[in-house]
């Protein structure tokens, strides 16, 4: 659509309508309210991570300042680049960094970026899969990474990774089965085990299992490595219930940024606690997971298993559903519906 040569197009917007309490809003929006960089890209699938319900919602930790879009992910084409670094049509994802914080994000029908935080869509992968992936895929990857160069081998015994049925966890359970480890998927939504199951699963735990664990300085050792997307108590419960030499990715926080914790896993057993981010990693480093992705990572498969695709109006109904913890999988927001 135009109006007066300035393009309208769609985009939720969170607004503050009162204090403490933010609506999530489907609006039209202009080009011209987009800020001031060179790469305009036209996007055609975005995603939901757990950081965007967190931000409509007005998580005082997320630093977002309103009326404000949220999306982390998005990917799209050149629509033009002034910086010279990409052509007109060129396709490109583009993952973290500053879009949805401060930045207007991906869940936008346009968007006005630095062209250092786009890179052009590896062969081996589509639109879709790229979002179905998104910033939970690439995080995951990264927790799979630093296990391996850890020294993690499907030998060692198992893999427990909590919050399962989330975006990160569901897709490391995924990628972590692929590579032939055998994989404890910790869950609160036991009603979701065959959907874990069918991602490869070894096993569904409980996370009520982990609960008598905070009162123990070490435990009886169940799991060699670890992939931590809760944070919180849980990571500490992890630490301490990890094999002689193991360690544990850990790259969330959705139950807390701090744990009470003790030396004795880290110097009596030589755990390591592996710390993961994939905001602000540097560009080359995404590309180069990406293109595992589209190569020998590749859980194309699974994704369909992992990932519902909505459209940009059903947005705020799925922020709210992530914000209260009841989300599964990946959501992809797919433009054209």
């Amino acid at each position: 659509m135009e109006n007066n040569g300035d393009l309208v197009f769609r985009a939720i917007q969170i607004v503050e309508v009162a204090a403490g309490k933010f609506d999530q809003l489907l609006v039209q929006r202009h080009l011209s309210d987009l800020p001031d960089n060179p790469l305009v890209m036209a996007v055609s699938h975005s995603s939901l991570n757990y950081k965007d319900a967190l931000c409509a919602f007005g998580n005082p930790g997320i630093g977002c300042e309103y009326p404000h879009t949220p999306g982390m992910d998005a990917i799209g084409k050149v629509v033009v680049d002034h910086s010279g670094t990409f052509s007109r049509g060129d396709e490109l994802l583009v993952t973290g960094y500053d879009l949805g914080m401060h930045t207007p994000g991906g869940l936008a029908e346009r968007i006005a970026i630095p062209p250092g935080w786009a890179l052009v869509l590896p062969q081996g992968l589509n639109a879709r899969e790229s979002m179905a992936l998104g910033t939970a895929g690439l995080t995951a990857a990264l927790c799979v990474e630093k296990l391996l160069d850890s020294g993690a081998t499907p030998q060692d015994g198992e893999v427990l990774v909590t919050g399962a049925t989330g975006g990160v966890g569901s897709i490391a359970v995924a990628l972590l089965a692929k590579l032939g480890f055998r994989v404890a998927a910790v869950t609160g939504k036991l009603e979701s085990a065959d959907f874990l199951a069918a991602l490869g699963a070894w096993k569904v735990v409980d996370r009520e299992t982990l609960a008598p664990f905070a009162s123990k300085a070490m435990t009886k050792p169940p799991w060699a490595w670890a992939v931590d997307t809760v944070g919180g108590e849980t990571l500490f419960n992890v630490i301490k219930s990890l094999a002689y030499g193991g360690g544990v990715a850990a790259c969330g926080m959705a139950s807390g940024a701090q744990f009470h914790a003790s030396v004795l896993p880290f110097i009596r057993r030589g755990i390591s606690l592996l710390g993961v981010d994939s905001v602000a990693l540097p560009i080359e480093k995404k590309a180069g997971v990406w293109h595992l992705f589209a190569d020998q990572w590749s859980i194309g498969d699974q994704l369909n298993r992992i990932a519902e695709d909505i459209s940009l109006g059903q947005v705020p109904e799925y922020l709210a559903r992530l914000h209260r913890g009841h989300g599964i999988g990946r959501y992809v927001v797919d433009m054209s519906l």
